[in-house]
């Protein structure tokens, strides 16, 4: 008891943690204040995925260009195919490239959201990447129908949004067992 008497009570009031109104003040500073910086970090991610589908959906990148190479990989890795095996091996492979990436995309949207929406609880901002991949992916099968080698189809843009989905969830249940404080941020 005798210490106590000698801290001066400025001090104790320094360190005393700060009330919530003083909290969401430094909240609102911090989102209030946001550069150039963060927003490039926040949105980056979803403009290089964006500019990946775009270079992805042209010509070049139709089932007969990328059949031989794909084909080339996987005899080096796994031996030799027979044709038939081989279209149903390419199909495969190429719808989940569709699932996987655009998976991705929905993760680099929901990170945007994620940094972009504070006050934002998970699902509001799952929704709004989901949204996002769901209109890149119809832009690109939109774009892909005029191309004569490309075919634009609802059922990719349902499977790109799968991807989406599931990638979210996968996330959405790392942060609930690993970071559930995090993801339960104040609204």
């Amino acid at each position: 008891m005798a210490l106590l008497r000698h801290i001066p009570v400025a001090e104790v009031v320094k360190e005393a943690p700060a009330t919530m109104p003083e909290r969401a003040a430094t909240l609102e500073e911090r989102t209030s204040s946001r550069d150039l910086q963060f927003w490039v970090n926040a949105w980056l991610p979803v403009a290089l995925g964006v500019a990946v589908i775009v270079m992805e959906s042209t010509e070049s990148f139709g089932a007969d260009h990328t059949s031989g190479p794909l084909r080339w990989i996987y005899e080096a890795l796994f031996g030799h195919v027979s044709a038939a095996r081989w279209e149903h091996l390419h199909h495969i492979i190429r719808k989940s490239g569709h699932f996987f990436a655009y998976g991705f995309i929905g993760l680099a949207w929901l990170r945007a959201w994620w940094m972009s929406l504070p006050h934002s609880h998970f699902l509001p901002d799952a929704f709004l990447a989901l949204m996002g991949t769901a209109l890149v992916a119809s832009a690109d099968e939109w774009h892909q129908s005029f191309l004569p080698n490309r075919t634009g189809t609802p059922w990719d843009v349902l499977l790109d949004c799968c991807g989406a989905i599931v990638l979210q969830f996968v996330v959405y249940v790392f942060m609930r067992v690993t970071r559930p404080k995090k993801l339960a941020r104040a609204a």
